[in-house]
Parts: structure tokens; sequence; C-alpha cells
């Protein structure tokens, strides 16, 4: 009866736009999601540890790109959007969204603790009648194994007292198009009535909800998301080696597959997968998938070939080297591009981080330039011990001239692919940034295409 009464005050608040809306976590996925919400007209308070994230939403400032500057301002100037380092603002919350960082450990387990520590934080302010939901991918079973029992030492139960759902992010960095107000929403709840909470929120900002039968099925939905981006990508890197052995240009190869109008998806090799997805969720289902004596070789197996493209590019870059009649022990380097992709200012997992250290530990002497990334962080791991960080480099001709080779990893609009192929000794491009560019020959090597001549 308690839990009618309570499931009832709730469903009228999120309805009539009163109820209060936390975010734990304001990165790629906490700040765009607070900030429809905000939009909505609910009232939105986003947590963070990371002061800077607070203040720079306490003056109005976006460090998201993909999230409107000016939006944000509106909204913190309304009182719609607000952020603290405080987690007693959730003892006023209706909803708490836990959005926070999922990595892999060295040892390529996963990492839930930042997960496992919001919950600790919710516990401590939780009372009936609360919505929690977890967004941060993880592997399927979290929020009833790991989440559940740590907000039940509140000694309030799930799905009778508190209602807990999963529902996926499903951030694309970068892409103005599919974003979190258009992209349909997953939810899994651990009751029927914690998923129609959960749906009910979400209609203020979604037109299409699934619901599924739990929190596992949510959780594994995302990773097969992904998964499934992970094993195609492995396939086309696979065939691109096998293409540069054959003299094929598997670039031309992939375009005319892409004419068939049914059976095939494009995707295209590059340097390797990084971002704070793919080359992390299938960690999460292998390493879950062991607790069931299940081995998941397919997965890893890609897994395995994506990790290997970097040093594909070792290799590339070493025979480009060779072919001018320079050796890699000593070269000059510069690294265009240090972001998981195009455009964007998020550097997690970056394929650029292992090519420049396989690079530094063959004795090239390395720069880099990415307008997105003014510092990078490598090292302290089995490749680069000592922990180094980088400057980005004004690209001026001299810069370009002065450098043996220039490696294209994360191929950003910005740059004048022309001018910097006619400025450099030698290129090698990772991700066909230059199949169009003049006076090639001879001076661009591309991964999966045979030399220029």
């Amino acid at each position: 009866m308690e839990l009618e009464r309570s499931s009832q005050i709730l469903r009228d608040r999120i309805s009539n736009r009163s109820a209060k809306v936390c975010v734990i976590g304001l990165g790629y996925v906490g700040l765009p999601l607070a900030v429809e919400f905000a939009r909505a007209h609910l009232e939105v308070h986003g947590i963070d540890l990371d002061n800077a994230r607070v203040n720079a939403i306490q003056r109005g400032e976006s460090y998201i790109p993909d999230v409107d500057r000016q939006v944000v301002a509106d909204l913190v100037k309304a009182g719609s959007l607000k952020a603290t380092s405080d987690y007693d603002t959730l003892v006023d919350a209706d909803v708490i969204f836990i959005c926070v960082p999922t990595p892999f450990t060295a040892n390529k387990s996963p990492d839930i603790s930042f997960i496992v520590a919001a919950a600790g934080g919710i516990a401590q302010r939780l009372s009936p009648g609360k919505l929690v939901i977890l967004q941060s991918t993880t592997h399927p079973g979290t929020t009833e194994e790991d989440v559940l029992p740590v907000l039940e030492k509140s000694g309030l139960k799930g799905g009778r007292d508190f209602h807990l759902a999963f529902s996926p992010e499903r951030i694309n960095p970068g892409d103005r198009v599919h974003t979190v107000a258009n992209t349909p929403k997953v939810i899994g709840g651990l009751t029927p009535v914690c998923s129609e909470m959960a749906s009910l929120l979400f209609r203020h900002i979604s037109s299409e909800i699934l619901v599924v039968s739990s929190p596992r099925a949510a959780e594994m939905s995302k990773l097969l998301e992904n998964i499934f981006r992970s094993v195609n990508i492995a396939l086309v890197n696979e065939l691109a080696k096998l293409a540069e052995r054959m003299s094929i240009d598997i670039w031309e190869v992939i375009q005319a597959a892409s004419t068939k109008p049914f059976g095939f998806m494009p995707f295209y090799p590059g340097p390797g997968c990084g971002g704070h997805c793919i080359p992390v969720d299938p960690y999460y289902l292998s390493w879950k998938a062991r607790e069931y004596d299940f081995y998941t070789k397919f997965i890893e197996l890609a897994a395995e070939v994506n990790q290997s493209m970097p040093y594909h590019v070792l290799e590339k870059v070493g025979e480009a080297l060779n072919g001018s009649k320079k050796c890699l022990k000593g070269a000059k380097v510069l690294v265009l591009g240090v972001a998981f992709k195009k455009d964007i200012d998020d550097a997690r997992n970056s394929p650029a981080e292992r090519i420049i250290e396989l690079l530094l530990e063959s004795g090239a002497l390395i720069s880099y330039n990415d307008p997105f990334v003014p510092v990078f962080a490598i090292g302290r791991d089995a490749f680069h011990r000592q922990h180094t960080e980088l400057q980005s480099l004004p690209l001026d001709a001299a810069v370009i001239a002065e450098n043996d080779c220039v490696v294209i990893v994360a191929a950003h609009s910005s740059y004048d692919y022309q001018w910097i192929v006619d400025t450099a000794q030698l290129v090698v491009d990772t991700c066909n940034a230059t199949k169009s560019i003049h006076g090639a020959a001879n001076k661009v090597v591309r991964l999966g295409s045979p030399r220029q001549t």
C-alpha cells in the first residue's frame, strides 16, 4: 500500500514536471542527459566530483562540444540546470541517474568502482519513492547484483520501497544528428512498475521507448550494439592487412560492396578502436561470461585484431621510412590527430596513445598536433613506463617539413590534406584522408591499399 502511494506521488511529479532530477556524472553522457531534461522543463541538478566541471556549469559554460554553450547558459540562468559536488543534493531528488565512467584495468578487467561509489552515495540519502536509473555501460547483472545490494543497505527494498532500472546510454561523440533527444530509449526495470516510472520520465525527452524484460536484458542490449561494431571493424581491419599483401585497395572494395542495397553495411579500417565503448565493452561481457564457464572466443578475437592495428601502423611507418632510405630509430615523426575519432576532443583509449608509445619505444622522436586536444598524456603502462605529457604543436609548414614522416591518425575536417601532402616529406595515412589528394604518388602510404606509384 505504501509503495502504491509513493508510486502515485512519483507519477504525478513526473507527469506535471515537478520531479527533481539529479544526474551523477557530468561527462559525455551525463551532461547531455541533464541538459535535455532541463530543456523539458524539469529541475535538474548535476553532481560531479570534478570542480572544474561544476564551476563551468555554474558559469553557464559547456565543456562538451556536442552540448551548445548558449543552451547551457540559458538553462542555468533560468534555474533549470544547476551543478554541485555535494551528494546531499540527492536528499530532495525524485529521480537519480548514475552516469559515471566504467573503464577497464590494465589487465582488461571491468572497473565498476565508480558505479559502486555512486550507489553508496545514493544509499546514504535514499528515501521511499525515489527512482534510480543506471546509464553507465556495464556487464549484465550489474544493476541487480552490484547496485541493488548497495542501495538496499539503506534499509529500503528495491521494487518495494524505491524504483530501480537500467537504461543504456547511446551517446556518439561528435554526432550532431543522433542525439539524446531523438535516439530511442531502452529500459529494463527491476519490476514492471520500475519500468513504468522510467518510461514515464523518458517520455519527456523521447518519443520512442522500448521496455525489455529486465535490467540484464537492457545491459546486454548495450553490449550487443557495441560488440556488433567491434566485430565488424575487426573484420575490415583484418581484410585491410590482407588487401595490402594482395595489392588491392580495401577502400575501393568497401565502396563497391556498399552499392548493394541490402545485406551489407559498410565499416572501415583504421589505426585501432578508441573511445569509451567499443574498445572496452567486449571485455565486460567476456569477463562476465567466464562466470558461466563460457568463453566468448569470437568477441575476444575481434578485440585482438583491433588491438593489433597500432602495431600494424608502426610497421607501416617503419616500411615507409625504409622506402625513403631512413631508419625508424632517430626519425622525427609528427602524429596528426590524437582524439579517438575525427572532429571531437575525446582522447579516451585513443589508438594514438599506443601508436605514440610504440614509436617512442622504437627510438623515434615524436610530436603531435590536434586542434581539439592541447595536451595528450601517455605512459605508465607496459609499453612506455614513464608518464609523459605531450603538447600539441602549431601546425605550420616548418613543423611539417622538419619531420621525416607525418602519420594521420584522426582525420579532422580542419586539416588541409593537400597542403599537408605537398609540404611533408612522407605521409602515412591510417584513415584514407588523402585518397583524393593530387601529387601523392611515392609520398603517401595508405593503410589498406597498395603504395601509390
